[in-house]
């Protein structure tokens, strides 16, 4: 058994799509799946957090820094790691998750001029350094953005 297996017992999940207050013959009739009187019984019950009058969590806890909603996750790769292709061989963004270089490439990709290369090839990625460019288009590769 692992974790990605685990389902509910065999009929302990009932679907949420069925009438409610149509008889006691039905097993929903009556209060309808409500209980008796209280808050949460009445029409208009309370939005989700509200903590009966107490300050909730989400104005209790502390704001804390500022998200940007533009800014762009990019996953920064050294030249060098480039040296595991062939020579000649495209690279591609498939490539390097391929040769395990990346695991995923989030918002782009960007290849950085640390290191040496040795190789001719043709990158196809989101965006290069000026010495990554420069050392790679040095052995007659190519370095496109895509």
């Amino acid at each position: 058994m692992e974790l990605s297996n685990l389902r509910p017992a065999a009929g302990s999940v009932h679907s949420d799509n069925f009438r409610r207050g149509r008889g006691h013959g039905s097993g929903n009739g009556k209060t309808a799946g409500k209980g008796h009187k209280g808050q949460k019984a009445r029409s208009g019950s309370p939005r989700p957090g509200f903590e009966g009058g107490q300050m909730p969590l989400y104005r209790r806890l502390p704001k804390r820094g500022f998200t940007c909603r533009n800014s762009k996750d990019i996953v920064a790769i050294n030249i060098s790691a480039l040296e595991v292709f062939d020579n000649g061989a495209a690279v591609d963004v498939d490539a390097l998750i391929e040769k395990g270089i990346i695991k995923n490439p989030r918002d782009g990709v960007k290849i950085l001029g640390n290191g040496e290369l040795t190789k001719k090839l043709d990158v196809k990625v989101g965006a290069f350094s000026a010495s990554a460019k420069e050392k790679i288009e040095a052995l007659g590769g190519t370095a496109e953005v895509v």
